[in-house]
């Protein structure tokens, strides 16, 4: 059950895949950050007065990376996401509290490669506001974890030492939430 300092949003509100994003960074030969994101998203955030609930999804053969075709070959295959057998990346929150100031902090479930970690995420929010388009919300979180949890173990030692690709991996989502039922009620 989710844990609620302040709930400004009653009924579902569906991710919207663009502008969203879901945005990852990882060290790379030691001297720069690597970045990427995956496009195809879906997700929901449910507030029923009292709790609220968050899930969501990336397609793992959505990623950024696409040149050169080897390292997307890499990144998708075996070593990596395994996108054959674990097409998707899949949250699922346990808790998610929200403060009057716009802190959000969101606990939950992570799954990557079919691994399940307990991971937590702290950002901000905008309530629920009219718009040309509907009501919106967002929803912006940042967190990061060892990819050794997820059974991402590849590494190569680079000739002068250390290695080819950090283990911590940076994630950043900014999401944009509009709600599923608004229209219905106009």
């Amino acid at each position: 059950m989710a844990s609620v300092a302040i709930q400004p949003f009653l009924g579902t509100y569906l991710v919207l895949p663009e502008p969203s994003t879901f945005a990852f960074a990882v060290r790379h030969s030691g001297v720069f950050w690597f970045r990427g994101s995956l496009s195809d998203v879906a997700g929901t955030l449910r507030g029923d007065g009292s709790t609220l609930a968050l899930e969501g999804s990336a397609r793992v053969d959505s990623i950024s990376v696409t040149r050169p075709a080897a390292m997307r070959a890499s990144v998708l295959g075996p070593e990596f996401f395994d996108a054959e057998r674990h097409p998707e990346i899949m949250f699922r929150s346990t808790a998610v509290r929200l403060a009057a100031e716009g802190q959000a902090e969101v606990d939950g479930e992570l799954t990557i490669r079919g691994v399940t970690c307990p991971i937590a995420a702290r950002g901000r929010y905008d309530a629920p506001r009219s718009s040309s388009f509907g009501e919106i919300a967002g929803l912006q979180l940042q967190t990061s974890f060892d990819r050794r949890e997820f059974g991402f173990d590849w590494q190569m030692e680079m000739p002068g030492g250390g290695n080819a690709v950090g283990w911590d991996v940076v994630v950043d989502i900014d999401l944009l939430l509009k709600r599923e039922d608004a229209d219905a009620e106009g």
